[in-house]
């Protein structure tokens, strides 16, 4: 693929929908050739970022998005600087555009993981460099590119498969999907409680999408029926960050909602092998967190989640290849 077809030079990337769909596609489709090069060394060859110096500044903690992030970089001859919560001054001693103005004279591309997305934003307005959304409070766009690759990986195409996300239907990962998936041409089911359905402005979005590219997006309250007839079953943690006091009132709102085998077969995809299950991580699925040793399993159960058809360690790995895409596509 020529990467400049993408037509993302100079760009950065806050959201998916700031896309096309031919853009995200070619994004996954670059993210594949990637993960084939790597693997085959010709990116010791020739790297594609020598030269280019990357900023991370991370308000929220990972271990995802940093590592996929500077391995990325690191493997096409770049340089990548973290800069954590101790390390910034958003608000405080600097604003953020400020901020943006120092650090967009220093480097090539700072790509941010933080809360308020108003603040990556901000950023972008002011950096004069391409700014990348590692996540905020309402979108996570790297992370579905990841998806979006794994899913392709499996079946081979997007359009025409069925995805439903199970729990927690209005936090950042539920709303970049359904938006993603609606502009891939994958029906997607949000499969939420009523008190955690997702915000109308983010379902209307996804809908008009969805008619755009004939498919469909539903929300649904009953867990055994809104997985039927799905491909992928997809969950995350029933409680994001920053939300850690409201841990009791989740686990109790959100138990009918676990993943487990039952689920899993009531999509009438699993004999087939055209089922797969998905996680952002990290996962609640077993007893050896502090979480899971007072709970047990949460989101999914430890059954699903080390059984073949899961593909969330393949899903972990494509961070670093569509993050890699996404930095090349804007800088190359």
């Amino acid at each position: 693929m020529n990467i400049s077809d993408l037509q993302l030079g100079g760009r950065g990337l806050l959201k998916l929908a700031d896309l096309s769909g031919e853009q995200i596609l070619g994004l996954v489709d670059l993210a594949i050739e990637l993960k084939r090069r790597k693997k085959a060394g010709e990116h010791l060859q020739k790297p594609l970022l020598l030269g280019k110096n990357i900023c991370l500044v991370f308000q929220k903690s990972s271990t995802r998005t940093r590592c996929a992030t500077v391995i990325a970089v690191r493997d096409e001859g770049g340089s990548a600087e973290y800069l954590g919560q101790q390390d910034i001054h958003f608000g405080k001693k600097e604003s953020v555009a400020d901020s943006a103005r120092v650090l967009g004279r220093m480097f090539d591309g700072i790509l941010f993981r933080g809360f308020k997305h108003s603040v990556v934003e901000e950023l972008a307005r002011h950096a004069g460099v391409p700014v990348w959304n590692g996540l905020t409070d309402e979108w996570h766009p790297t992370q579905i590119l990841a998806d979006l690759q794994t899913v392709k990986e499996h079946f081979g195409h997007l359009r025409g498969l069925s995805l439903a996300f199970v729990g927690d239907g209005r936090n950042n990962v539920c709303n970049s999907l359904m938006v993603g998936c609606a502009m891939m041409g994958i029906n997607m089911v949000n499969v939420c409680p009523p008190q955690l359905a997702p915000p109308p402005e983010v379902l209307a979005l996804a809908l008009r999408h969805a008619r755009r590219n004939h498919c469909s997006v539903s929300v649904c309250h009953d867990p055994q029926r809104g997985v039927q007839g799905a491909n992928v079953v997809y969950t995350d943690v029933w409680v994001s960050m920053g939300e850690e006091s409201l841990f009791q009132q989740r686990l109790e709102l959100l138990k009918p909602y676990q993943v487990d085998m039952q689920m899993m077969k009531n999509t009438g995809n699993l004999d087939n092998d055209q089922a797969i299950f998905l996680h952002c991580l990290p996962a609640y699925h077993d007893h050896n967190t502090e979480t899971t040793q007072a709970c047990g399993a949460l989101e999914v159960s430890d059954q699903v989640f080390e059984a073949p058809f899961s593909k969330v360690f393949e899903e972990a790995e494509n961070r670093m290849h569509t993050i890699k895409a996404m930095i090349l596509a804007s800088l190359a």
